[in-house]
């Protein structure tokens, strides 16, 4: 019996994605281990690798196609011994729910007089990139490939599902100069549509011209996540103004002694201190149930990352117990999976604090949204030089301001006060830090 390959559940809150890249054909054989696929999450684009070796007999689930829930049948795998034959009376309803709790769309019914095979619906001819109403239909992945190389997809020839533009079509794009990729169709393919430049969608009254961009997966679950914080999250705010020229120069310090072998930025030791103080003030490290709250026993940060099209945060582990030199070499490959997305999600998931620094987009101050379902995110702006009072006395001092974003229903103000007064002390006396 052929051996059903599922759409896996990548995280535990994944219950769909898309299928951005089939890494082998059929007929090919496969061994265990091997990569035969690219799918997308709301987070990154992920490898999966087979579990059996054998024959790929047949692909369910074409190139491009969003939408494809956890446990639904992608694909047939062809055991030693067995031939295409084995294919017809194969089942490919979607599987039961597994352990990650996902719960996969409905199965359609297979008509008795049909192969079991029928219910898999082969790639549409190829349509313009504006055939669903004048709007550029494509995959993430291709949206975010021609965003990088500066192409307009309103040019390019979908060869996906219902017309989608996916990855190949881009490449060919590229390839042509940016010209709009042609597709080969069978003799009973019509001929390409002329393609029309993407409508806008309904003006208001006196709302002047607009172009609509597409919503990626990854934004709408920004979009949706964020909500629910501020929605559902009791959120109060403390600020603190730290003074930091010691810190910086212990920085340069520590630089100029790497020889180039690494090079700290502020926001390494700002991770380090933020880890440190929730060692000293447990409490903080925490999240709210309806159970109880959880005190976290491991200090795990959560650093936002701008990528693409949304946001991610990476997590050092244990980030307390690591050097600043560990700290720095780790965020800075996290930071470069990000950005490719390439980020498994051991590496975006399980954090216990969160920091949120835009001190390098000379942001002075601000105030950051909860990351369910985490109690605390830190706000980091910019150091700037300001005049400050030192024993009577005027003076100037690098200052930076830190806005900690709290759930009151985890961590009350005392707890948040007695949190951002060990991070201060950390900061304003770096060398405490290496104690």
């Amino acid at each position: 019996m052929p051996v059903k390959i599922l759409m896996p559940a990548l995280s535990p809150t994944m219950t769909e994605g898309t299928l951005a890249k089939w890494l082998v054909g059929e007929g090919d054989a496969v061994k265990s281990g091997d990569v035969i696929a690219e799918i997308e999450t709301d987070k990154a684009t992920m490898e999966v690798e087979a579990v059996e070796e054998g024959k790929l007999g047949k692909i369910l689930v074409a190139e491009g196609t969003e939408g494809v829930a956890v446990n639904n049948v992608i694909a047939l795998l062809l055991e030693e011994g067995e031939d295409d034959s084995a294919l017809a009376g194969v089942d490919v309803s979607a599987a039961p729910a597994g352990n990650d709790g996902s719960t996969p769309s409905p199965a359609s019914p297979t008509p008795t007089a049909t192969p079991a095979l029928a219910i898999a619906v082969p790639p549409a001819a190829p349509s313009s990139a504006a055939a669903s109403g004048g709007r550029v239909v494509a995959s993430p992945l291709a949206r975010r490939m021609a965003s990088q190389a500066g192409l307009d997809l309103a040019g390019v020839t979908g060869t996906g599902p219902s017309g989608r533009i996916i990855k190949a079509d881009v490449e060919a794009a590229l390839a042509g100069g940016g010209t709009p990729a042609t597709a080969t169709a069978g003799p009973s393919a019509p001929p390409a549509v002329a393609q029309a430049a993407p409508t806008t969608a309904e003006k208001l009254p006196f709302e002047p011209d607009f172009e609509l961009e597409s919503l990626s997966t990854i934004r709408k679950t920004i979009a949706r996540r964020l909500t629910e914080s501020k929605q559902q999250i009791p959120h109060f705010y403390l600020t603190v103004d730290c003074e930091i020229d010691k810190l910086l120069a212990m920085r340069k310090t520590l630089n100029d002694k790497a020889d180039g072998t690494y090079k700290l930025s502020v926001n390494d030791m700002v991770i380090k201190a933020t880890a440190i103080a929730l060692r000293r003030v447990p409490k903080a490290n925490a999240s709210w149930t309806d159970e109880g709250v959880k005190l976290y026993k491991s200090v795990d940060i959560s650093v936002a990352v701008a990528i693409e099209g949304g946001l991610i945060t990476p997590v050092v582990r244990q980030a307390d117990n690591k050097g600043l030199e560990a700290i720095s070499s780790e965020i800075k490959s996290l930071s470069e999976k990000a950005r490719d997305g390439k980020l498994g999600p051991e590496e975006y998931q399980g954090g216990t604090f969160s920091i949120s620094n835009l001190g390098m987009y000379g942001i002075k101050e601000f105030s950051a949204v909860i990351n369910p379902p985490q109690a605390c995110i830190l706000a980091v702006g910019a150091g700037t030089q300001q005049p400050v009072v030192k024993d009577g006395v005027l003076a100037v001092a690098t200052v930076m301001s830190c806005t900690l974003s709290a759930d009151h229903r985890a961590v009350d103000g005392a707890i948040g006060a007695e949190y951002l007064s060990a991070f201060k002390r950390l900061i304003e006396d770096p060398l405490s830090m290496l104690l």
